[in-house]
């Protein structure tokens, strides 16, 4: 990788669903789309890898629209989209990441994303600050 040990900053997330798999068959692609995903943004340049973490996670309940992914970030809108090809998709998946990755609040039309991700967005959940108040409670 294109980075020192001890010097990661991830800010961003991608999570891959290992779950995932087609009808009536066995193969799990979610572990290749992680793997190729990973080489792609590695090969894309330190920043990008230094920005983002991929990870598997167990479901997404995309089940009827495998692979999901997920991009997430701290204050910024999170997306999931289905139909991800391992073999067809990955550029545009890494392209997604450096648009997501300069945008300040993650919002972008679909017409703003590259390629298949246009029309396979199964989500887009807006950022939410949780804020928890201290509340007294008067005893009369």
């Amino acid at each position: 990788m294109g980075h020192q040990a001890g010097k990661l900053k991830h800010t961003h997330k991608i999570s891959v669903c290992t779950s995932c798999r087609h009808k009536g068959d066995h193969c799990r692609p979610g572990f290749e789309l992680i793997s190729k995903l990973r080489h792609a943004i590695d090969m894309a340049g330190d920043s990008l890898t230094e920005s983002f973490e991929i990870s598997g996670v167990a479901c997404m309940a995309g089940c009827d629209r495998p692979c999901t992914v997920a991009y997430h970030s701290t204050r910024k809108a999170t997306y999931l989209f289905g139909d991800i090809d391992p073999d067809a998709d990955i550029d545009d998946l890494v392209e997604f990441a450096k648009q997501y990755s300069v945008l300040r609040d993650g919002w972008c039309s679909s017409v703003d994303r590259p390629g298949k991700l246009r029309k396979s967005t199964l989500a887009r959940v807006p950022a939410s600050l949780v804020v928890i108040e201290n509340q007294e409670v008067l005893a009369s």
